[in-house]
């Protein structure tokens, strides 16, 4: 009887062909690999032929999922290498760490819940032994070092006793031990013992390289059998489930956070893919990518990349050259220096975003299984690439799509979000989505479960738990939005109660405000879905009226935020109006926005902000806004309130403001009386208020200020008819049988 413990690295591909070659040429008839006990039962399901690396073990706990690990494995995972061998020839194959059962148990609920996407299978409680032999042997990158060592050593015959070897000199010096660490190990040599109980004759143990020393049982510094029992006995556990789940690429990265990640699994993909002609398959797909994006990359570029890299690894004494010879070979060939193309390929391939797949047979729970069938049922694609789905919601298909995507948003499931509204010249029908998947749904589907069977039932539950326990009204009125793009009758009917209610006893005139254009949107851009968008008016017309009432008193006597916070709501409702384009609102507001310009009681700002916005809607006349003006910026108004009016006026199409000569000419004589004290303090927040502006428009308004203060008058605007020379009419007429052709109109 003999046991065999090969130390791997987790998601090392040199690890990986080493330990294929070690097994094959041991032949173990019994297998024991670093995982969770937890998932025995489903672990021949990698077997399937749908399963599509890369894949993550999910260990949660069925009533609280948020507490939650994963044991992330692809192609080149060691481990996964492992259990094939041990599947495909059907010997007994056994995790044998320490069940997450007793581990969720031992742990506090906070710290299990902040291991959520982190590796189940923790590195070593010192630093990473790697790093250490790499700074030991003088590389400053411990990535270049494995490289150098293991992914391109041709040999690896011996690669699992040098392993063991260093690690037993890294641990010599190292404390014992402690805590989760010292009942992992225990376990492990408890498994180790059991299997050679049962007789078996070739016992190969793949772990992390750190746990090697430990798992030595003839050494004599290690515990006892009887010492281990001890230390497992009593433990407590809970009850666990267990499943697989897609993974991608970029979730194995370090930058992701993943504690036992690699810094390139694009390139290690490669490593373990493409193991002869390494070089040129690379540079190869650099320049696919390169090319997709409309960026120069020849073959004979490509092959300038190659020669460089492989002569810089000759340089160096490699004898291969590693992904810092291909940097700096693509960099310099390929991107001529540039670092922008660089971080594309370090996102595209070094890093790569493939998502992985399950088996249909893989446990999950109703809510995923449902949603899995609409997504086949409606073409959706679950993939990390981010894609642009353009949907017409007058097609059956797209309009079931986007009732899918807003139930999953209300849900938290944001796999798709829109990112414009859709309000085209084709109508209203239209909506745009960036869909992209990501690993931790998985995790979000199994706790929204609990809301209901389907996405159907658990949106409307979901939706109406949050209208029982929402108590602000702009929060309902957008809760009561996306009820309606997602269709829940249920649930509209619930929400829109308790809008009703919460609108009866709202005392904030902002929050009415605020209100108002979650349910303009919703009655002006959702006919297509044949809601009960005219249920929303009666709604809307109270909030409007209660506004009305209230907006003076509460425009009174506001410091420069609250001011700023009240401009902001004023824009809300003046939005709401224009999407219903209702005569009697507009007129109504109109008139209150009139009553608010006359009242010096209100912030400038304010005032400002509702004079730009009657001089749009041509309510407010030239005239009247000059009188305005000179008001606003007379010597009575404070240096401060002058400006923030100023600022408020300028607010929008600059084009607009500039054809106010009476405007500028207030303005100009404004300017010109400030003292030198007032000027200061008030020239940040004309800086402000300019700033919004292009350098174009700047140019422009600095020059009709400067005709004003010479001429008196201002010039021209460059553009209008008297900035043209007189118009020759013998030629503009022969212009006119060819725009007719175009237009397609007779003469």
């Amino acid at each position: 009887m003999s046991v065999h413990i090969c130390g791997i690295r987790h998601h090392g591909p040199g690890s990986a062909r080493a330990l294929s070659a070690a097994l094959a040429a041991l032949q173990p008839d019994c297998l024991l690999i670093e995982g969770p006990p937890d998932a025995q039962a489903i672990a021949p399901l990698m077997m399937e032929a749908t399963m599509q690396p890369p894949v993550a073990l999910l260990i949660y706990l069925p009533d609280a999922p948020h507490r939650a690990v994963y044991y992330p494995f692809t192609d080149f995972s060691p481990e996964w290498q492992a259990l094939r061998y041990g599947f495909s020839r059907e010997i007994p194959t056994r995790f044998f760490d320490l069940p997450q059962s007793i581990q969720f148990a031992c742990a506090p609920a906070e710290t299990a819940q902040q291991t959520a996407a982190m590796p189940a299978t923790p590195v070593h409680p010192s630093p990473d032994p790697f790093a250490l032999l790499a700074e030991a042997a003088g590389f400053p990158d411990h990535e270049a070092w494995w490289e150098l060592q293991i992914e391109q050593r041709q040999d690896t015959t011996e690669v699992f006793t040098a392993v063991h070897e260093a690690m037993q000199a890294l641990r010599a010096g190292a404390p014992p031990p402690q805590g989760n660490e010292a009942l992992r190990e225990a376990s492990m040599r408890q498994h180790i013992r059991a299997a050679m109980s049962e007789n078996f004759q070739t016992i190969a143990v793949v772990c992390g390289a750190w746990h090697t020393p430990a798992l030595q049982l003839e050494d004599a510094a290690t515990p006892s059998a009887k010492a281990d029992a001890a230390l497992l006995k009593g433990l407590p556990r809970v009850t666990v489930t267990a499943t697989w789940i897609p993974w991608t690429n970029s979730r194995l990265a370090l930058r992701s956070g993943y504690g036992a990640g690699i810094t390139s699994p694009g390139w290690y993909a490669h490593l373990w893919q493409a193991p002869d002609r390494v070089t040129i398959r690379w540079m190869a797909r650099v320049a696919q990518v390169l090319r997709a994006e409309g960026l120069d990359a020849s073959a004979a570029n490509v092959i300038e990349a190659v020669r460089l890299a492989e002569a810089l690894a000759a340089l160096r004494g490699l004898p291969m050259p590693g992904l810092t010879e291909m940097h700096e070979a693509t960099q310099t060939v390929l991107c001529r220096g540039e670092e922008t193309p660089m971080r594309l390929i370090r996102t595209r391939i070094e890093i790569g975003e493939a998502l992985g797949a399950v088996p249909p047979a893989t446990p999950a729970v109703p809510l995923l299984r449902d949603l899995t069938a609409q997504q086949r049922r409606l073409r959706l694609e679950m993939t990390a690439e981010i894609k642009t789905l353009d949907l017409d919601q007058r097609k059956v298909i797209d309009l079931t799509r986007s009732y899918l995507l807003h139930r999953l948003r209300i849900l938290q499931i944001e796999w798709g979000k829109p990112y414009q509204a859709a309000k085209s010249a084709q109508g209203t029908f239209h909506e745009i989505w960036q869909l992209q998947w990501q690993v931790e749904f998985a995790v979000a589907i199994i706790e929204a479960n609990v809301w209901g069977n389907t996405v159907e039932a658990a949106a409307t539950a979901y939706a109406r738990h949050l209208a029982s326990t929402t108590r602000t009204l702009p929060q309902l009125t957008a809760l009561l939005h996306q009820v309606m793009l997602a269709a829940l009758p249920t649930a509209l009917d619930d929400v829109l109660a308790q809008v009703q209610d919460q609108a009866a006893v709202a005392a904030d005139v902002r929050h009415l405000m605020l209100a108002l254009p979650p349910l303009t949107e919703a009655a002006r851009y959702t006919d297509v879905r044949q809601t009960k968008s005219a249920l929303l008016l009666p709604v809307i017309s109270a909030l409007f009226e209660r506004v009305l009432i209230g907006l003076l008193p509460a425009c009174q006597s506001l410091d420069d935020d609250a001011a700023a916070t009240m401009t902001e709501s004023i824009a809300a409702v003046q939005t709401s109006l224009l999407r219903l384009e209702d005569p009697q609102f507009t007129a109504a507001w109109q008139g209150i926005l009139a009553r608010v310009i006359d009242d010096e009681g209100i912030h400038g700002l304010v005032r400002g902000v509702c004079c730009r916005l009657l001089l749009e809607a041509g309510i407010l006349t030239s005239v009247e806004l000059e009188r305005h003006a000179r008001h606003a910026l007379s010597s009575a108004t404070p240096a401060t309130q002058a400006a923030a009016w100023i600022e408020g006026v300028l607010r929008g199409n600059g084009e607009v403001v500039l054809a106010q000569d009476g405007l500028w000419q207030a303005l100009d004589t404004w300017v010109c009386d400030l003292s030198a004290d007032h000027f200061v303090g008030a020239l940040p927040l004309l800086r402000r208020a300019f700033a919004q502006f292009d350098a174009s428009v700047r140019q422009r308004m600095g020059t009709k200020v400067k005709h004003l203060s010479t001429a008196g008058t201002a010039p021209p605007l460059p553009g209008t008819a008297s900035d043209h020379v007189p118009i020759d009419v013998a030629r503009a007429d022969l212009t006119l049988p060819i725009l007719a052709r175009l237009l397609g109109v007779s003469q």
